[in-house]
């Protein structure tokens, strides 16, 4: 029974997919497509294909995980800082909440320029857009984790004369945990944006250069075939923090049967 509910959603996990790709094989084989706007997906298999073999798309791939490593990292740390400062103090959240709010709205490639004007057009800029792109969804999840924490909870800690630190470990952070891993997982998510935004404005290497070069010589399945590793490496990378928050915070999940 558990097995053929997996293999349900298994299949409904890819019948959407599955019928994009059969419409656009039949759109390209019968001549509704302009190969030169959308080339069939046997094209692009095969760009894609070549790419790999030759070691050009690892090439490109390993720096731009490189690149999204330092930024995240960096991202994710200051963010689960300033968002448990912010969560924990009143005033902390009042003195930088009106900071956050003016900052967030702001895109994240609007930061480009001027990080090239301040940092040049080296691993430092790409780094720091990365950073803005993770920090935001780590920091917000972190306070919302840390102020939705149930008050009942809060009051049994008091009762039990609970020391600060021990309200801390014990309350606190099982019930901001959750909501951290969440903002991990959409940091990730962006940072992993971030960086093939920022290798298209300003890179000489990355798959987002990769991209971005075959846009200049017209090579459109080039293009389809970077634009498919970005999708796999998303939903691998998404689907890999998925899981390790399945293993750590077992006792957040109500198993579905």
């Amino acid at each position: 029974m558990l097995a053929g509910n997996r293999a349900y959603q298994l299949f409904l996990a890819v019948i959407a997919p599955l019928t994009v790709l059969l419409i656009w094989a039949l759109g390209s084989n019968l001549g509704l497509i302009r190969a030169s706007i959308l080339p069939s997906p046997q094209r692009v298999l095969s760009t894609l294909i070549s790419l790999c073999t030759s070691g050009q798309m690892a090439e490109d791939l390993s720096i731009s995980m490189l690149r999204v490593l330092r930024g995240f990292g960096l991202g994710a740390v200051c963010g689960i800082i300033i968002g448990s400062l912010m969560g924990f103090s009143k005033t902390a959240n009042k003195v930088l909440g009106s900071l956050v709010s003016i900052l967030r709205p702001v895109p994240m490639l609007a930061w480009v320029p001027l990080f090239i004007l301040w940092l040049g057009i080296g691993e430092s800029s790409k780094t720091a857009v990365i950073f803005i792109g993770s920090f935001w969804s780590v920091l917000l999840n972190t306070i919302h984790g840390i102020q939705s924490t149930d008050p009942k909870l809060l009051e049994v800690a008091y009762i039990l004369k609970k020391s600060k630190w021990e309200t801390i470990t014990s309350v606190y952070l099982p019930s901001a945990l959750p909501s951290v891993f969440t903002g991990l997982r959409l940091g990730m998510g962006s940072a992993w944006t971030c960086v093939v935004g920022a290798e298209m404005i300003a890179a000489s290497s990355g798959i987002g250069y990769m991209i971005s070069y075959a846009r200049e010589l017209a090579q459109p399945a080039k293009v389809f075939a970077g634009i498919i590793v970005i999708g796999a490496i998303g939903l691998l990378i998404d689907q890999v923090l998925l899981r390790l928050q399945r293993v750590l915070l077992k006792w957040s999940y109500v198993d579905e049967k």
